[in-house]
């Protein structure tokens, strides 16, 4: 009898801590790539998704994702501020009286990510560049060694968010209040990625050339789930369901396996 009553005793302390860690704190995202991992928050991870979209789309090199995401992460936390120090203002605290565009141009994190790679590719040889350098090339910063002290994180997101570490974006959500329509979804894809995104169904569906960029659109997706209400996306045969738990830091074997090189969208 005695063994039975520790035994049941253990089982509803291990519920009650499961249920705790489940519950406990605030929604999050986690980045991993070569065994290093990095959390932020929904809304940065979003961020991020956007400025390593968009390096894609433009097809520059892994080492600008890098860069930019270092910068926003000094810059702003990536997040879109609508304040800074003078003028600054976004997630890059670019400027409108140094010429960056309008306040209201600079608080679209698409222009603002666009503009900072058009001055980023105009620095010569920045892809082999110390990020510290490139600080002071693109950002005039004075405190350049701070983008160093991220240089990692903006790694990390960079190769998971690309395509170039598959499944390693995760996010543990509370259940979704919105409900974007799949029409906005696949045209912000679209828009960000530059991957042809259609809906059938209501769902979006991706199909490219390549597993990478499947990868790329179905991170961005798990990325964009906060905001957009998405609840599952599938990458050829893993999955990425909205949860509230660990379990959503990570995919899993898709019930119904898609073609490698495509991806589904399912929102709320």
């Amino acid at each position: 009898m005695l063994p039975v009553i520790i035994l049941m005793v253990g089982s509803a302390g291990y519920y009650a801590y499961s249920t705790l860690m489940t519950n406990l704190g605030e929604p999050s995202c986690r980045a991993t790539a070569s065994g290093r991992s990095v959390s932020f928050s929904p809304e940065q991870t979003a961020n991020a998704s956007t400025i390593t979209a968009i390096a894609f789309k433009r097809n520059l090199p892994a080492r600008a994702a890098t860069v930019a995401s270092a910068t926003a992460i000094v810059e702003s936390k990536l997040r879109n501020l609508r304040f800074g120090d003078r003028d600054s203002l976004g997630l890059f605290q670019q400027r409108p009286s140094q010429g960056w565009g309008t306040a209201e141009q600079i608080l679209d994190p698409v222009y603002a990510t666009n503009k900072f790679y058009d001055a980023l590719t105009k620095v010569k040889g920045y892809e082999g560049m110390a990020i510290t350098k490139v600080a002071q090339e693109v950002q005039r910063s004075g405190f350049p060694q701070a983008y160093a002290d991220h240089e990692e994180e903006g790694r990390i997101l960079a190769s998971t968010l690309s395509g170039h570490s598959p499944g390693g974006i995760g996010c543990r959500l509370d259940a979704a209040t919105v409900s974007t329509p799949a029409a906005t979804i696949a045209a912000r894809l679209t828009k960000e990625l530059g991957v042809p995104a259609t809906v059938k169904a209501g769902v979006v569906r991706v199909t490219g050339p390549s597993a990478r960029q499947a990868w790329a659109a179905g991170s961005w997706a798990v990325a964009q789930a906060e905001a957009d209400g998405i609840t599952s996306v599938t990458v050829g045969d893993r999955t990425w369901t909205r949860a509230r738990g660990k379990r959503a830091l990570s995919w899993h074997p898709a019930v119904k396996p898609i073609a490698p090189t495509a991806v589904t969208i399912t929102g709320h």
